[in-house]
């Protein structure tokens, strides 16, 4: 049996309101009788039903996580990242699973049913308007790796996906490719827009440099290997910018089954720096996203908009950098 409230309050010799607000954030309670309780709950084993907190507080400390693609690695990571971070500071994560999903509708349904604080939106290929049905609905709410906007509607964390499609395309042309591509991935995807906006204006500057684009179906292994594989049989580039690690990876099977070489025979760029990049069979040359500083700032923008809703929306970008290894040459 659980052991309850009122064993605790007899242990300690305090009444059960005393308990309660010793175990409620913010309750005032005196440092004597604070130690007692604690004291007590010490040797019981006692630990305060959350669910019953939330109903005196008014909070549930529930984050809703929103995340699509769990296809990429990557996700793992950023899931290994916010649940800790959010469980660091006392808050619990309602994962929502969203892959090939794109009205929110549903999703708010979801988290309106669990009375969430807040919520993050995980995503770099979901349209802002996305995480603004949230916000319309009067949630809290972080769009993490979203869509920079001048006058953003919601709080943006993230990267200048164009700035990083200019990167890459600097990093090709300082090699001296002169025929390049950009391998992305869907082309309705907003990060895939946008790098490919700032790769294809960087080269537009170099009228010597050919460039073509592409996209794959997904941003999957199994997407870039099948689009490279089309490349291939048609006339490929010197160098490829991949719009994603993973889409890279793939085309690196495809070019090496083909019996091709890289970068002997074709150039390749990824960019988000997965642990697989740095696998030493992969060797991937590639742009590394601040993965952590990303999701610790957004968790810190949801806390503090559930503490101050009204709060103008923020865009908080931070700096990609390129990794050079193996795969250019």
């Amino acid at each position: 049996m659980a052991v309850t409230l009122k064993e605790v309050a007899e242990r300690a010799g305090v009444s059960r309101s005393a308990v309660s607000r010793t175990f409620t954030e913010g309750a005032s309670v005196s440092p004597k009788t604070r130690s007692k309780v604690e004291k007590a709950a010490t040797e019981l084993g006692y630990a305060p039903n959350a669910l019953a907190s939330s109903l005196t507080t008014g909070r549930t400390k529930l984050i809703g996580l929103i995340v699509n693609n769990f296809q990429n690695p990557l996700i793992l990571e950023v899931f290994d990242l916010f649940t800790r971070g959010l469980q660091d500071r006392g808050l619990r994560p309602l994962l929502v699973n969203l892959t090939d999903a794109t009205d929110p509708a549903a999703s708010l349904r979801m988290l309106r049913q669990y009375s969430v604080d807040g919520v993050i939106v995980a995503s770099s290929t979901l349209p802002s308007s996305f995480a603004q049905a949230f916000k319309t609905a009067g949630l809290p709410v972080v769009h993490a790796f979203g869509r920079y906007a001048a006058s953003p509607d919601v709080h943006v964390v993230g990267i200048d996906n164009i700035a990083c499609g200019r990167m890459a395309a600097e990093a090709l042309i300082a090699r001296g490719y002169r025929r390049v591509g950009f391998l992305g991935g869907p082309e309705a995807a907003t990060s895939t827009q946008d790098r490919a906006a700032g790769f294809l204006g960087a080269i537009a500057a170099h009228p010597a440099i050919t460039v073509s684009a592409s996209y794959a179906s997904a941003y999957t292994f199994d997407a870039g290997r099948t689009e490279m594989q089309r490349l291939l049989a048609i006339a490929p580039a010197e160098a490829y910018f991949c719009g994603d690690d993973l889409l890279a990876v793939g085309a690196l099977s495809a070019i090496e089954e083909a019996g091709l070489s890289v970068p002997d025979d074709i150039g390749l760029i990824g960019l988000n720096d997965m642990e697989m990049s740095r696998w030493q069979n992969i060797g991937l040359t590639t742009i590394r996203q601040p993965v952590a500083r990303i999701i610790d700032a957004a968790i810190e923008l949801v806390v503090k908009t559930i503490e101050t809703p009204d709060r103008d929306p923020e865009i908080r970008l931070f700096p990609c950098r390129l990794i050079d290894r193996r795969t250019l040459r």
